[in-house]
């Protein structure tokens, strides 16, 4: 399964759409005003699925994960050289990144891919594809991949 993940151009806080393979909106992501990201993932329908929540005033960066308001796990980024590396706690999986921070793997416990995800060059506004191993995975990837990219934005 493939998701495109793509920012969009004019908002005062965080708003991605998400699109499916055949291009229709899959997922809307909207920020909210807190201290530190909050990102709020609605389906397709309007109904609230999802939501990132960065924790503030840690040594590493670190984001909360929750499904239909319920915690699932967190995501925090590791010390590392060279290459990013991200700890999920949250069915063992683990996350490395490109020397560029372009693309990244999400690896599970057992070694297998749970998904790649490659940012695409020349737009205006972040874009991504994530390309998951199974469907049911997706939004805890599209999460994840959220949290990344709110990681890097406070970065820069």
């Amino acid at each position: 399964m493939k998701l495109r993940f793509k920012q969009r151009f004019f908002s005062w806080f965080d708003s991605y759409d998400i699109y499916d393979e055949a291009g229709n909106t899959a997922y809307v992501v909207k920020g909210q005003m807190s201290w530190g990201h909050c990102l709020k993932i609605f389906a397709s329908g309007g109904r609230e699925v999802g939501m990132v929540k960065e924790r503030v005033l840690t040594f590493l960066p670190k984001f909360e994960i929750y499904e239909n308001g319920r915690y699932i796990g967190c995501i925090s980024k590791e010390l590392s050289f060279l290459k990013p590396r991200y700890n999920i706690d949250f069915n063992g999986w683990y996350i490395e990144g490109s020397f560029m921070e372009w693309d990244y793997s999400i690896t599970g416990a057992g070694g297998q891919r749970i998904a790649s995800v490659s940012k695409e060059l020349f737009h205006m506004t972040d874009t991504y594809v994530l390309d998951i191993a199974n469907a049911r995975d997706a939004l805890h990837v599209l999460m994840f991949v959220l949290a990344i990219d709110a990681e890097k934005c406070s970065r820069n």
